[in-house]
């Protein structure tokens, strides 16, 4: 869930504006746990990545 979309128990406004302590609160909180394990790596690490599994299961098929 995107935080661009919460509304605000405290202040009844969106969380995305930060209008009141509870809503930045909220909004840091949400825009850390919002990585994943993939999200510090650049689109070109990714295709680097992508292609090495390839690479990895053309290797294991050609051995069996």
């Amino acid at each position: 869930m995107t935080y661009d979309r919460l509304v605000c128990a405290n202040c009844a406004a969106p969380v995305s504006e930060g209008r009141c302590p509870v809503c930045r609160a909220s909004r840091e909180r949400l825009q850390h746990q919002t990585g994943g394990m993939f999200a510090q790596l650049s689109p070109v690490m990714l295709v680097a990545l992508l292609i090495a599994l390839i690479a990895v299961g053309l290797l294991l098929q050609q051995t069996v």
